[in-house]
């Protein structure tokens, strides 16, 4: 099984202003889906298997803030990951593995 992994954060929710900066995001409302690339259902589609969830995001240090017109999925994904931590996301891949080998089988 050839498992990718793809991140979906592009929900976000903002204050409109806070501590003199515009847009700041608080929110990440995100999805993590696994397609697996080597296993394909009767209708000939790829197996997948998703997670959702929303992840508040630190806005007590402002100190490297960057303006939401220049946020990029890449950024946003990376939030998400360390508020979540290693030991979680390496979880959720594996609960997402599980399942798509559930239905595998």
């Amino acid at each position: 099984m050839a498992i990718s992994y793809s991140w979906n954060v592009s929900t976000v929710d903002t204050y409109p202003t806070h501590n003199s900066q515009s847009d700041v995001v608080y929110n990440v409302h995100w999805r993590l889906t696994a397609t697996d690339d080597a296993n394909n259902d009767a209708d000939g589609n790829n197996w997948t298997a998703d997670v959702y969830g929303s992840q508040a995001v630190d806005t007590s240090d402002l100190s490297s803030f960057t303006a939401f017109a220049d946020l990029t999925a890449s950024n946003v994904q990376g939030w998400v990951e360390a508020a979540l931590g290693a030991d979680k996301v390496t979880a959720m891949k594996a609960s997402l593995d599980a399942n798509i080998a559930a239905k595998i089988t």
